[in-house]
């Protein structure tokens, strides 16, 4: 009773007259699926009741996702902030909030919704817990047992597109098992197969698959649509539909591309709620909108204020418009890829901070899949070509910058052409200013964040703590920046190693380290990087190992590298170990610190490392536990 009361009071000052004027709100999320239905364009997706829901209400065209992957992307959805804000970027990590950051539902029960979730959780921090963020989460989440009279904001996931679904043929035959015969699709007829991927018959299997499983989430959506309608609340309920990220394929899911984080989004209106309409029924909308905006636009919806501290912003009726999206694609299971994003309507701009690394790095659950597997066995046959061939290289440019427009799969990097160095310029500072804007904790190493956050109180505290940290933020991610800049940026980089902050000092360390060849005889370069490797903090002692292993062969600090896989933080263990495993050959006379890692190491990501290391030294087959 006292919920409700205060919802009274809530939504009077928001101006809704009675509890009967507030809206339920039903979210239907899908994941690992792009914008490949009919109302989107998409000429063999097979979806009439999304399409139906389209046609009543609106299809934002401009939806994207904060990363490529779903738990980072879940916790920013949840919470209206980027996740490289908040220490929730890295795949499987387990942050600890400030006790002021709620998640975005506790205010909507506090104004007395009745609040479900069956039941996709994927948040990347314990506190507070899904009994805390919610009424029900499990299978038994269900708006249908709120009290009478009492509006709802229910969440429904399908776990059917998940790239589980593709891969697996059991779960593949079993998500769309109810289709029939002219719900199926013919892999030879799809002529939208991305140009990235070899046209094999294998590869097509998979992009097929990709479309039934998505005909089979939308009879789910049509499901629950239906119920809606059958309680008699069609007229009183707000239904928004999206994906938790792109398709779940390689340079897809994990990636910044659009293929990665432009997602399906769909929002109907009933009548009395026109208001925060932004098209007619029936209409294409074109702004931007990224997924920490979700939950600002539901707690708008609801009559809740929206907190300050959210990235997100509502973008519904008369919101200003974004001028631009953003992503952020850190550890992705057990490979870490720096890298950062900002796009408008026409362009995309990516900054890759360690470009060194392959587009493909080796990890293990993509390298389960069929069409991964496809893109192996043409890169060891030499076969790979033409778009495919740009994902199959060795390192990655630095820039890149695509016109959706021309170049709808961003294939054709335009960041080197002169006609576009103006809007190079404009992303370029738009992101910069983005990260300092937000403190972007990704750029801090993880041994680093694991060894700060317990005196900070709170991940997203390592940044934002009580004193003003502005400086060190400028600092680190001006020196992040210079990392991948060469000859030119020496000096900086070399000053950054006698920096006070060791997340600063790391950077000057890889950035010597990424251009290793030109460093190795700069003037006091590797008198630094010596000092270095007796640093405190283990990063750093890692990243000078690396730059001196790559300028020679360096027996003392290759053992510095090694003997950080016996230190007590698992994370730095990681880190070493993966640079071990990128030295190939240049580690062969620590291949025994490998070995015992194989043994010795409970953190399972250091242990796959680990063995492709040694395995491939020894020049066995990968067979990862």
């Amino acid at each position: 009773m006292r919920r409700i009361l205060l919802s009274l009071l809530t939504f009077a000052a928001a101006g809704w007259l009675t509890a009967e004027d507030r809206p339920n709100i039903l979210w239907i999320s899908a994941e690992d699926i792009g914008p490949h239905f009919g109302f989107a364009g998409d000429k063999h997706a097979i979806t009439p009741h999304l399409d139906e829901l389209a046609k009543q209400g609106t299809y934002y065209s401009n939806a994207f996702t904060s990363a490529g992957v779903c738990a980072p992307c879940r916790s920013g959805i949840i919470t209206g902030m980027y996740q490289n804000s908040i220490g929730t970027h890295h795949m499987r990590c387990n942050a600890k909030l400030p006790d002021w950051l709620r998640p975005f539902p506790m205010y909507l029960r506090e104004a007395g919704y009745y609040c479900t979730n069956a039941s996709k959780t994927d948040y990347q921090f314990l506190d507070p817990g899904k009994d805390e963020i919610w009424d029900v989460c499990g299978a038994k989440g269900h708006w249908k047992y709120r009290e009478e009279g009492q509006p709802f904001f229910a969440v429904f996931n399908f776990t059917g597109c998940h790239e589980s679904g593709i891969a697996s043929e059991s779960k593949y035959r079993s998500v769309t098992e109810n289709l029939t015969e002219e719900q199926r699709q013919n892999p030879e007829a799809l002529d939208t197969l991305p140009p990235y991927y070899p046209d094999t018959p294998i590869v097509r299997e998979d992009w097929k698959r990709n479309y039934e499983l998505i005909t089979a989430f939308d009879a789910f959506a049509g499901d629950l649509i239906q119920e809606i309608k059958d309680a008699g609340e069609w007229d009183n309920t707000i239904i928004m539909f999206w994906s938790d990220h792109g398709v779940g394929l390689p340079r897809a899911k994990r990636w910044l591309y659009d293929s990665g984080t432009h997602v399906p989004l769909v929002i109907y209106m009933p009548e009395k709620y026109r208001e925060f309409q932004t098209t007619e029924p029936g209409f294409t909308d074109d702004r931007l909108v990224n997924s920490v905006d979700f939950g600002p636009a539901v707690l708008t919806l609801a009559g809740v204020e929206v907190p300050d501290h959210m990235h997100g912003r509502c973008f519904l009726g008369k919101a200003a418009e974004r001028k631009f999206v953003y992503g952020a694609r850190d550890r992705m299971d057990e490979r870490y890829d720096i890298i950062r994003s900002v796009r408008d309507k026409r362009y995309r701009y990516l900054r890759n901070f360690e470009p060194l690394k392959p587009y493909y790095q080796y990890m293990n659950t993509p390298e389960k899949g069929a069409t991964m597997m496809e893109i192996r066995k043409a890169e060891a046959a030499g076969s790979v070509t033409g778009a495919a061939a740009l994902f199959s290289a060795g390192f990655k440019p630095v820039e890149e910058l695509y016109d959706l427009e021309a170049d709808p799969h961003e294939v054709n990097n335009l960041a080197a052409n002169p006609t576009y160095a103006k809007k190079l310029r404009e992303l370029k500072k738009a992101l910069f200013e983005w990260q300092l804007d937000i403190g972007d904790i990704g750029l801090i190493p993880e041994s680093e964040i694991t060894a700060r956050e317990g005196a900070a109180g709170a991940t997203y505290a390592i940044l934002h703590g009580e004193t003003d940290q502005s400086a060190l933020i400028y600092a680190l991610t001006a020196i992040a920046t210079s990392a991948s800049e060469g000859r030119k940026a020496f000096p900086d980089l070399l000053d950054a190693l006698s920096y006070d902050d060791a997340a600063v000092r790391f950077w000057g360390a890889t950035g010597l380290g990424n251009f290793a060849e030109e460093a190795s005889d700069y003037k006091g370069a590797r008198k630094a990087l010596s000092k270095a490797l007796k640093d405190d903090a283990p990063a750093v002692r890692i990243a000078a190992g690396r730059a001196l292993c790559r300028m020679s062969d360096d027996p003392k600090a290759l053992r510095v590298v090694a003997d950080a896989m016996k230190g007590p933080n698992e994370w730095a263990r990681l880190e070493a170990a993966i640079v071990l495993d990128e030295l190939n050959e240049g580690a062969r006379s620590v291949l025994k610190d490998l070995q015992a890692g194989l043994e010795e190491q409970p953190n399972k990501y250091i242990v796959r490392v680990s063995n492709k290391a040694v395995n491939d030294l020894l020049g066995t087959d990968n067979k990862v536990p």
